[in-house]
């Protein structure tokens, strides 16, 4: 068994450590004797989607994500749409998640059209939403609780056919307001969670995992790892949060 993965714009988008889930996947994946195969995107890159069983996409400030905007509309987002609806497993990061909606605009009215793979826009707002903060799963994905970092002033609204990932338990998640954590649709998870993600919360590595292979081969099995440093590190942010109360909800 192998999983081909693409990693996009890793030259623009990788903030916060979030290349660091590249590397929590393919260790998830060696550790259970499964292979990997990782190919980086660049701006530029003329190599087409087709064919990968997961693609990432990590986070950019504003200005990276005006980059790529050309590269984009070169085609790259005619087969990201052509990628979501076909069923790849994707995980886009905070601008990586912005950039598969219809369009972001900044704050004093700057409007970038974007993917349009996701029912989804954001607009910019003055003042950013940042820190450590922790959403739970929707049951339908496992009902688990992640922790993450966040740090972004656009204000990300759903359309009503996007279900959220989850449902926000301390921090502000998708816009501050309506208590929402990123989106699920078909194989993708779209999210706000720096950090990298991942490696501090194995359940949702796993679920990509399994994702991506019962796509690929119909059914999808993992043998448990030892998890227990994993879920202290975990945990202890839970904890904090917890302890803290910053801006919880019930």
């Amino acid at each position: 068994m192998e999983l081909k993965i693409c990693h996009l714009y890793p030259d623009v988008l990788n903030l916060y450590g979030d290349g660091g889930n590249i590397r929590c996947l393919t260790q998830r994946l060696k550790w259970r004797g499964i292979g990997a195969k990782v190919t980086k995107m660049p701006i530029g890159s003329k190599e087409s989607l087709a064919g990968f069983d997961l693609t990432f996409i990590g986070g950019g400030q504003d200005f990276e994500q005006e980059v790529l905007l050309e590269d984009l509309h070169r085609g790259r987002d005619k087969e990201l749409v052509a990628a979501v609806q076909d069923g790849m497993t994707i995980l886009a990061i905070c601008g990586g998640y912005q950039m598969l909606g219809a369009y972001y605009e900044t704050h004093d009215g700057k409007r970038c059209d974007f993917v349009g793979a996701l029912d989804l826009y954001t607009v910019g707002a003055k003042t950013r939403m940042i820190g450590n903060y922790m959403y739970r799963m929707d049951e339908r994905l496992g009902g688990f609780t992640v922790v993450g970092f966040e740090n972004h002033s656009g204000k990300t609204r759903l359309g009503e056919g996007l279900e959220p990932l989850g449902k926000i338990l301390a921090g502000f998640g998708n816009n501050g307001e309506d208590g929402l954590e990123g989106a699920h649709y078909n194989n993708v998870f779209g999210t706000y969670s720096h950090g990298p993600l991942l490696p501090k919360n194995p359940d949702f590595a796993d679920l990509l995992i399994r994702t991506a292979l019962t796509r690929k081969y119909g059914a999808a099995e993992l043998s448990p790892l030892d998890d227990t440093l994993e879920k202290a590190a975990h945990d202890e942010m839970c904890a904090r949060l917890e302890k803290s109360g910053t801006h919880e909800r019930n």
